[in-house]
């Protein structure tokens, strides 16, 4: 019965020793369209992060100043309904709520849009000296 029992834990020592050498074997196969994946979302989070833009001193059109939140929200709905291409600043500083919008670089452009925007908004519309953001690859951005 001895050598019965001395053969059963060798044999169990001996089937351990070959699962922890194969476990170390273990082969990973990764395809390579991976890597193409991970390049292309590192491009991409470059282009749109903060850093890939610029702060230049320029213009931008104040919509509205109030202390009524709902009324700022609503204009900024407003002008994203009618100008999409224009990008909304809402800015809270205690008591008011001011909407400015677009990244115009020089003060004819930002003219332009006012004139568009006074037949929706009818008063305290006027421009502002602002940083406006730039893109590099992009000048005279709204």
């Amino acid at each position: 019965m001895r050598p019965f029992i001395l053969l059963l834990v060798t044999g169990f020592l001996s089937l351990a020793a070959a699962a922890q050498s194969d476990s170390s074997a273990l082969a990973v196969h990764k395809d390579p369209r991976i890597d193409q994946l991970i390049r292309k979302q590192a491009e991409i989070n470059e282009f749109t992060s903060r850093e890939s833009r610029s702060m230049v001193a320029g213009f931008r059109i104040q919509v509205i100043n109030t202390t009524d939140r709902n009324a700022a929200i609503q204009a900024k709905t407003t002008v994203y309904r009618l100008y999409p291409e224009l990008k909304a600043y809402l800015m809270y500083q205690a008591p008011y709520f001011r909407l400015r919008v677009g990244n115009f670089t020089n003060r004819k452009d930002a003219e332009t849009y006012e004139r568009k925007l006074s037949k929706e908004f009818t008063q305290n519309m006027f421009i502002v000296n602002d940083m406006v953001e730039v893109n590099p690859d992009k000048s005279g951005d709204q």
